[in-house]
């Protein structure tokens, strides 16, 4: 290495600096004596002298306070300081890290302060209680030894009486601690800050809504859009979506999702609602959604059951009920089924959700396209869920091109949801979806399609319902140039159990009780969801969704059954279920399925005196063959494919095809959905019906 002289490439400039003259008497001379302390004391005035020995004073004090202090004082107190905080341990510093103190001050810039208050008034102070810190601002736990030994007794053991103070200690100064942080004002990230619109976020009840698709109507644009992707295109947010400004119902009675008994108010955009505005979509409202969101048909809503387009009094399925019905409005507007007249407006693009089938299931009853993604590849987050490994966000549209566009605008990490994974494509990274589909023009040459077997025969699988899809599958397909198989997956016909234990242990508390994943999320600071369950819950929820206590009951009777056990075997038999249909995907591209067992069932009965049992009958089985890829993570969309007979024998109503796609290759499943409709397929002309009105 070479060492250069910074100096070397300057002129020399000594003699173009001009140097102010010093008078000589200024400078010291080498023979001056220094002062000595004594001189410099004399030298200082009598009020520095003074402040100096007062100081002084006051540290000799402290020394002598504490070290009287930390030798007198009661050692059953102390607690071990954690390494790397507040310094060397000294023997009696219980509440010298804020983390083990009651004062519950969290502020990095405070610590010194208060590990020398409380190091101070532990020592000088024998006796008192440490919560009289003036520091702390004289807070009080409520914390008594009563309460402790409750505390010991719900985990089935008994503080020694040696061990009682210490324990009581400890259990205060946490209490302080949680309610110093509980008292603070809420926080907000600011990405999820509503985003600025042209109009002020007002919404309003449709004035014509005769299926209860509605649940708000709004008039919502952006600004100052990023993109114009969505420009001139409306589209409706299920109602467990946030959307600043608009309430947020969760389709449940208001008393169970806030404190004052009216649906709250929502505080932020979820990101998804985000990036729509920002891709210039204008938000024309949010759809109905079943109660808690935790029912496959459409009955369970606070705004009432949501009907079918196809056939009024007929199920729209569910959760994502009203988004599907909306889109399905549409369609058999433009097939020309009467009567729709009093139905309001209809939309042609939705954001639904899914947990078991929830976009997938009304899509198919109402005859539209509905995508549940590939897990971790949508933010979840500002919305509602049930859990985090089984919560999907999703497009839902009445046209193929159209899913494309909305996945490509909501797609991509966005840095709050805990879903997301190392495998989710930065938002930079997304592709273009839309774009691929177009460029596309053969997409059938070479696909491979394989039926899975066992999802044609699963209990409550409706005849009609199987062969439609089957013989869709194998006729479009291979018209579009694609080979179809049947392929068997034994393991599917066990994925609704696996399901069912991977979630239940937890679902109640998650989905019902609002209490948030064991991973770092942002949750919604506008919903205040009641805890523990009561018998108003039970009253209320028995007749509008029985399912909810039916979540409620199975996690109590689960959790002291089985332990945390059986979810984690569970999981590892997700995992198991999830190498079964990868090894399917070795031999093909695609798997298909019938999206639902049967065509959309009638309403039940939704009387005070209406019976659980056939609430819940209409229900099972609904969701075998889409539950499964929620616990896996694999992308499924339903297409529409046919029709088959309704369940009175008159009713003609749309039938739906799963197409499953390999983790992270959405593009795939929607290519082989174009390959269909090359080849032919789709719901086709509507053959009529004995329409009910």
């Amino acid at each position: 290495m070479v060492e250069i002289n910074d100096y070397a490439s300057y002129p020399e400039r000594t003699n173009t600096i001009r140097r102010k003259p010093v008078a000589s008497s200024n400078l010291p001379s080498a023979s001056t004596k220094p002062q000595s302390l004594l001189d410099r004391w004399k030298s200082l005035s009598r009020r520095y002298q003074i402040l100096i020995v007062l100081g002084l004073l006051a540290v000799l004090i402290l020394i002598i306070g504490l070290a009287v202090g930390l030798s007198t004082r009661s050692r059953v107190q102390n607690l071990p300081l954690p390494s790397g905080r507040g310094g060397p341990y000294t023997g009696d510093l219980t509440y010298y890290d804020p983390g083990l103190g009651a004062c519950g001050i969290t502020s990095s810039d405070k610590d010194k302060i208060v590990a020398v208050s409380h190091l101070v008034f532990d020592a000088v102070s024998v006796g008192s209680n440490p919560n009289n810190n003036p520091l702390c601002g004289g807070a009080e736990s409520s914390i008594t030894s009563q309460v402790l030994r409750d505390a010991a007794a719900k985990n089935n053991f008994v503080i020694a009486e040696s061990d009682e103070e210490a324990f009581l200690l400890a259990l205060q100064s946490s209490d302080i601690t949680v309610a110093n942080v509980n008292g603070l004002d809420d926080y907000v990230d600011p990405r999820l800050a509503p985003t600025p619109t042209l109009q002020e976020r007002t919404f309003w009840k449709s004035p014509q809504n005769s299926l209860n698709a509605w649940s708000q109507q709004a008039d919502l644009k952006a600004k100052g859009p990023h993109s114009s992707a969505l420009s001139g295109r409306k589209i409706i947010i299920k109602d467990n979506v946030s959307v600043a400004g608009l309430p947020h119902t969760c389709g449940t009675f208001p008393q169970f999702v806030s404190h004052d008994g009216k649906h709250p108010i929502a505080k932020i955009d979820a990101t998804v609602v985000k990036r729509l505005l920002d891709a210039d979509a204008t938000i024309a409202g949010t759809s109905t959604c079943e109660n808690y969101c935790l029912l496959p048909l459409s009955y369970s809503s606070i705004n009432g059951p949501v009907h079918n387009p196809w056939a009024r009094h007929f199920n729209a399925g569910g959760s994502t009920s009203g988004g599907a019905a909306l889109l399905g409005l549409g369609v058999a507007r433009a097939a020309g089924v009467p009567g729709l007249d009093d139905a309001g407006d209809d939309i042609d693009l939705a954001i639904g959700g899914d947990q078991a089938g929830s976009i997938r299931v009304p899509a198919s009853f109402c005859g539209v396209y509905g995508l549940k993604p590939t897990h971790g590849l949508v933010p979840y987050t500002g919305i509602a869920g049930l859990h985090p490994m089984i919560d999907f966000a999703g497009p839902m549209a009445r046209r193929l091109e159209d899913v494309a566009t909305l996945l490509t605008v909501i797609a991509g990490y966005d840095g709050l949801d805990p879903r997301m994974t190392p495998e989710s494509p930065l938002r930079q990274l997304v592709p273009d979806y839309g774009e691929g589909l177009r460029r596309s023009l053969e997409p059938g040459k070479g696909l491979r399609v394989g039926i899975i077997k066992e999802s044609m025969d699963l209990q409550g699988m409706q005849t009609e319902v199987a062969q439609v899809v089957h013989k869709a599958a194998v006729q479009y397909f291979e018209a579009s140039g694609a080979t179809v198989g049947e392929v068997s997956i034994p393991m599917h016909q066990l994925g609704p159990a696996i399901w069912t234990a991977a979630t239940r242990t937890h679902l109640a508390g998650l989905a019902v009780g609002g209490r948030i994943p064991d991973v770092l999320s942002h949750n919604m600071p506008h919903l205040h969801l009641r805890w523990p369950p009561d018998q108003e819950m039970y009253d209320l929820l028995r007749v509008a969704n029985p399912a909810v206590i039916n979540i409620l009951l199975t996690e109590t009777l689960l959790t002291e059954k089985y332990g945390p056990e059986v979810q984690a075997k569970a999981h590892r038999h997700v995992l198991e279920l999830r190498a079964a249909y990868d090894r399917a995907f070795e031999e093909y591209d695609i798997l298909v399925t019938p999206t639902t067992p049967c065509v959309a069932p009638p309403h039940p009965d939704l009387g005070p005196a209406s019976s659980v049992m056939d609430k819940f009958k209409l229900a099972v089985g609904m969701t075998n063959n889409t539950a499964p890829f929620n616990v896996t993570g694999h992308p499924g969309l339903n297409v529409p494919c046919g029709w088959a007979t309704a369940s009175n024998g008159v009713d003609v109503l749309p039938v739906g095809m799963q197409l499953i796609g390999k983790r992270w290759d959405d593009i795939g499943v929607l290519k082989a959905a174009k390959a269909f409709e090359m080849g032919g397929g789709g719901l086709g002309p509507w053959p009529g019906g004995s329409i009910q009105r």
